[in-house]
């Protein structure tokens, strides 16, 4: 309370006498609940007692809401987005209103991203190129395109990537490597139909090879197939003790904050509209269309996922359904 108390009183402060006035007039007409008096205004005097005043009659939880509509109608869009940042990084799932909120990712820092499509012999990779592109620079990533690349060329292009991560002076949040292609279980194939795995490239970005990413997410989207199972869906009707070695004060896993997203499950096809593009990248942009930044990333994905799970697909006139998958080893909540 006392941290989101300072915030209140901070952004008090840095309005003049004038945004006061019209805050004040704002907040005696808040649809929020009890709305603030004439008489209550009347008593306080300086941001400090105005913080507390909005925190006893709006809670810890409806103060953010409000603040950003009574700023927003003051005209200080500035302070406004930094409340909306606010209370994305402290969003709650409904589950989680008696509980402590998700620790978060730092994501104020450089977002870096990389691009890498097979179109050769995939009708509709274009669209799924554009479709990424517009949802990564939403979400503030600076990207690198690698387009109809052999094996030789993906991986030099995947190294130039993670190096340059890695020789970033300025602190950098996260990764996102989105991965389109022909594949199946454990690699995708590049346009002359050469195997890569999947594991040599979440190597790549571990915490021994890519130390400017420790403890900082590691986003893997993967539009590939898995194996050649089409599922036409159904008609509804540690045992060991661990001794713990406290030699070190610090230790990572090799593999940690890895979040990873495949289009289905294992052993099974992906599916792709030669018009419209992948089924989940069109997912991906029908969600954030709708709901923006303002979910955690799992959140996200799920909300992408139930989109996909309840849309019917047919191939050849046969049902075809499919189901996202996801794996993750993150620690904190990631919001974009």
């Amino acid at each position: 309370m006392a941290t989101l108390r300072e915030r209140v009183v901070d952004t008090l402060g840095r309005l003049d006498s004038e945004e006061h006035s019209r805050l004040g007039l704002y907040l005696r007409h808040s649809e929020e609940g009890p709305p603030i008096t004439v008489h209550d205004l009347e008593r306080v005097s300086t941001p400090s007692e105005l913080a507390d005043l909005l925190l006893k009659r709006y809670s810890r939880t409806g103060t953010p809401k409000v603040l950003v509509r009574v700023l927003q109608q003051v005209k200080r869009m500035d302070l406004a987005e930094e409340w909306e940042r606010y209370s994305r990084m402290n969003l709650k799932r409904p589950y989680e209103n008696d509980g402590p909120g998700l620790e978060c990712y730092n994501m104020d820092q450089t977002r870096k991203a990389f691009v890498m499509c097979v179109k050769t012999g995939r009708p509709g990779a274009d669209q799924d190129i554009k479709n990424i592109r517009n949802w990564l620079g939403a979400c503030d990533f600076d990207s690198m395109s690698c387009i109809d690349p052999d094996e030789k060329e993906l991986m030099e292009k995947l190294k130039e990537f993670r190096d340059g991560i890695n020789g970033i002076k300025d602190d950098i949040s996260c990764c996102l490597v989105a991965l389109m292609a022909h594949g199946g279980k454990g690699f995708i194939k590049t346009k002359f139909n050469e195997k890569v795995n999947l594991s040599d490239i979440y190597e790549m970005f571990n915490n021994v090879n890519c130390p400017a990413l420790q403890e900082k997410p590691k986003i893997f989207l993967i539009q590939a197939c898995r194996g050649d199972r089409r599922d036409g869906g159904v008609v509804q009707t540690d045992d060991e003790p661990m001794e713990l070695d406290y030699s070190e004060k610090t230790r990572l896993p090799t593999f940690s904050d890895y979040f990873i997203i495949y289009p289905t499950q294992e052993d099974h096809v992906a599916l792709r509209d030669p018009d419209k593009g992948s089924v989940m990248i069109q997912a991906i942009v029908e969600v954030f269309q709708q709901y923006g930044k303002k979910w955690h990333i799992v959140d996200f994905f799920t909300q992408v996922n139930n989109s996909v799970v309840h849309t019917d697909f047919y191939i050849k006139k046969n049902p075809i359904k499919v189901v996202l998958v996801m794996e993750s080893s993150l620690t904190k909540a990631i919001y974009f």
